[in-house]
């Protein structure tokens, strides 16, 4: 769903885009660096949104809401869109949590929804152990050590050693910039848009 422009939070990470390049893969991803240092926690307790645009207080997430608001500063409101879809296709996606039905507080909140929508929406790309395979504004997903679902974005800054793409998530102490691409198993690789190389899945 393509959303206008919103007020609040949203206005400082677009302004972010703005500085970072009027493509939409460069504001998406200034929006993604915006939240550095203003999302500090990680809160996964389950809270009622509103709809659209629903979100929880901008100082705390997960891992999936620097997507979610990074996505709608170019737009993009992936609570709205996970919803419609899985509200089409409840059956295509994962009942890892015991429900009988869409639930729009929180299906976009969960990286196994997200996965599934990208891959029905035809985002996927190969998994791959090459640093040249993963673009600025990519969304990588892993299963972390103990098998929990986490996703994050690429970066446009690199590694220390520059071999590697930076990744923006958050996966504890809010959204961080950190080198962690090939950290963990990787379950999926995602491009939304056009990256710099122009390729698309």
């Amino acid at each position: 769903m393509r959303l206008p422009v919103l007020p609040g939070v949203l206005a400082l990470l677009l302004l972010a885009g703005a500085a970072r390049g009027d493509g939409e893969t460069g504001r998406m991803l200034a929006a993604a660096h915006a939240q550095i240092g203003v999302t500090v926690r990680y809160a996964p307790a389950y809270v009622r949104l509103d709809y659209p645009g629903g979100d929880v207080a901008v100082d705390r997430g997960v891992c999936s809401d620097v997507l979610i608001r990074a996505m709608r500063a170019v737009g993009v409101d992936l609570q709205v869109d996970v919803h419609r879809d899985m509200r089409a296709h409840f059956s295509d996606y994962p009942r890892h949590w015991g429900l009988t039905r869409p639930d729009a507080n929180i299906d976009h909140r969960r990286v196994p929804n997200l996965e599934r929508y990208f891959e029905r929406s035809g985002k996927s790309l190969p998994l791959s152990r090459d640093p040249a395979d993963f673009e600025p504004g990519d969304f990588v997903s892993w299963r972390l050590d103990g098998g929990q679902p986490h996703i994050g974005i690429v970066s446009d800054q690199r590694s220390a050693d520059g071999l590697r793409p930076l990744i923006v998530h958050n996966i504890g102490a809010g959204t961080q910039l950190e080198d962690v691409l090939f950290e963990w198993k990787m379950s999926g690789h995602f491009r939304y848009f056009a990256g710099p190389s122009g390729a698309t899945p």
